[in-house]
């Protein structure tokens, strides 16, 4: 990856991940990286963003990868347990909780009353579920359900390591 200057502070770690890796993005985001995704930018929009936010730019693009300045990481492997380790490894452990942010646009959940949920959750939900959490951003209410231990246990094999 490259690096920042010396003596620079070091910025909360924040990520950018190019249209190559939305699948990577979405997982980075739950397990608590704080990673923005643009799907169609162009590379010199892409940098500049990442840039201008103090962002780590994830890339498959070589000479996206290589510019001047930019604070990125060429993403190199083919699949997403691969792909995850990658940034593990470069970057760190998720500066985040797992499942805190938003999947679909990157918000910070924050817990919200079943009571103000009436009328947006289908009743059964309600009834059986006692914690929420909604995306101040896109207004996503998420709820532990039935697909919790499936995607936990994904998280868990991201972090497997070959013998």
């Amino acid at each position: 990856m490259s690096e920042s200057p010396p003596g620079e502070q070091e910025e909360p770690l924040r990520l950018l991940a190019d249209g190559m890796l939305g699948r990577l993005a979405k997982w980075l985001r739950l397990l608590g990286y704080d990673t923005a995704y643009e799907n169609d930018a162009p590379d010199h929009e892409l940098a500049r963003r990442a840039r201008a936010e103090g962002r780590v730019l994830l890339t498959r693009d070589r000479e996206l990868a290589a510019r001047p300045g930019l604070r990125a990481l060429l993403i190199q492997a083919e699949t997403l347990e691969e792909q995850v380790r990658e940034v593990q490894d470069a970057l760190g452990p998720p500066p985040g909780t797992p499942l805190s942010r938003c999947p679909v646009c990157n918000g910070d959940l924050k817990p919200v009353a079943p009571s103000e949920l009436v009328g947006q959750l289908p009743p059964y939900v309600l009834r059986t579920q006692r914690q929420f959490r909604r995306c101040p951003d896109c207004g996503r209410v998420y709820w532990r359900g039935t697909h919790i231990e499936s995607m936990r246990r994904q998280m868990d094999r991201f972090f497997e390591r070959m013998p």
